[in-house]
């Protein structure tokens, strides 16, 4: 019997991808997949080593793990990814039952260890993990940009974009198996091409991929605000398989903190850069996140970030409280805000925006909305229209009637007729 191996995500979407290669090497090895650890001969952990809870979020899973193979319910367990490339010597002093650690994309070096050869052929294939209509799409690994606070340098070393050419292989291989939905991934999506010669090629890589027969919408994410391109406003605009929709963090907009950050921007050019992109693309959905409790950060810091979230209303805000990271510039800078007072402003900024997404959404009711059906959950539907990403996003709820010939991953017209903070629902027409 083949080798029974179980491969556990955790962290970002950009692991998502990693493990889906990861996935599809091992099926074309003869090896079994599954997805009950506790069935497996050996559980792989894909490890997120981003900030201090995905951190301990990865070392939980692995003594888990490690448990589990001391009680004899598997045999062995290998731990990759971010946190292992970049704790490497302490995970293997602290936790030295895990068989053996990798560093992040080590594709042929853990096949090969279990007795297999890597598919040169497969490289651009993958078993999909998120729904079979969805799929994420990572252009580029690494970053160069200089942020203060974060350690993805250090685990995923300098910004390497992929060749057009073999994204737009990918691409169709997803197509051709159903996908419709490419979401845009990379540490920064913006400075895509930089490194392959021909400069910032963004916008006619998100045009290219809309050729492809099959695919009905891209959404770009983790866009940097300091270099964002002029010419993926137009693109926006004018495709109309380009969804209006834009994942952009900020990460704040005090002048003080932002220089300490080292973000390369201002606030009066970061608002310069959100009214245009409002200007060029009516309609459009903006998400960012923003680190609360960074060193530098005052209570007059702070203020100015709330009143700018109030005045400028995203659509979609997520919050981060800062993390010491080692190896970091900002470690220097120590971690002078307490916990409860980061957790108080956190509160306080997701409070402003609940209200903020609640009277958005209100806006929304009797109008009609393209809606892509990811499942089904009881009494509903459950889809997302251009303003949501997967995951991270709300949900356009569609009551079952009972005469409804639904189809998952397939796109509807929807009425909108009610709403609250986060979430739509609706009829089709």
């Amino acid at each position: 019997m083949s080798k029974k191996i179980s491969v556990i995500t955790l962290g970002c979407s950009k692991n998502t991808v990693d493990s889906e290669r990861l996935m599809q090497q091992i099926s074309a090895n003869k090896f079994t997949l599954v997805d009950d650890p506790g069935k497996a001969d050996t559980v792989i952990l894909n490890t997120c080593g981003f900030i201090e809870a995905a951190k301990e979020e990865s070392i939980q899973e692995i003594l888990k793990a490690v448990q589990m193979k001391n009680k004899g319910k598997i045999k062995e367990v290998v731990v990759a990814g971010c946190l292992s490339e970049r704790y490497m010597d302490d995970l293997k002093k602290e936790i030295p039952e895990v068989d053996r650690y990798y560093g992040v994309e080590k594709y042929e070096e853990i096949i090969n260890d279990m007795g297999g050869d890597l598919k040169y052929e497969l490289l651009g294939e993958r078993l999909l993990t998120t729904p079979s209509h969805t799929a994420y799409l990572k252009i580029s690994e690494g970053c160069d940009n200089p942020c203060s606070f974060c350690a993805i340098p250090l685990m995923r070393g300098k910004h390497k974009s992929r060749t057009p050419e073999s994204l737009i292989e990918e691409a169709g291989f997803l197509a051709a198996r159903g996908v419709k939905e490419l979401v845009i991934i990379g540490q920064d999506t913006t400075d895509y091409g930089k490194d392959l010669g021909g400069g910032r090629v963004l916008a006619d890589l998100l045009n290219r991929l809309t050729e492809i027969p099959g695919i009905e919408w891209v959404r770009l994410m983790y866009a940097y605000p300091s270099h964002f391109p002029e010419e993926v406003m137009d693109v926006m605009a004018n495709n109309p398989k380009i969804c209006k929709y834009l994942d952009i963090p900020l990460q704040h907009i005090s002048d003080k903190v932002l220089k300490s950050m080292r973000r390369g921007i201002t606030k009066r050019r970061t608002l310069e850069v959100l009214n245009r992109l409002k200007e060029k693309v009516p309609g459009i959905a903006i998400r960012t996140t923003f680190i609360i409790g960074y060193p530098a950060e005052t209570a007059e810091d702070f203020n100015e970030l709330l009143e700018f979230v109030q005045e400028f209303r995203f659509d979609r805000l997520g919050v981060f409280t800062f993390s010491v990271e080692e190896n970091t510039v900002s470690y220097l800078l120590g971690d002078p805000v307490p916990e409860e007072e980061k957790e108080r402003r956190k509160n306080v900024i997701m409070e402003a925006q609940q209200e903020i997404s609640a009277e958005k959404n209100q806006e929304f009711i009797n109008t009609k909305m393209r809606v892509l059906i990811d499942s089904e959950e009881g009494e509903f539907f459950i889809g997302r229209s251009y303003r949501d990403a997967p995951e991270v996003d709300g949900e356009v709820l569609i009551k079952k009637t009972g005469g409804e010939s639904i189809k998952i991953g397939s796109f509807y017209d929807v009425m909108i007729t009610d709403a609250d903070e986060y979430d739509l629902y609706g009829n089709l027409i």
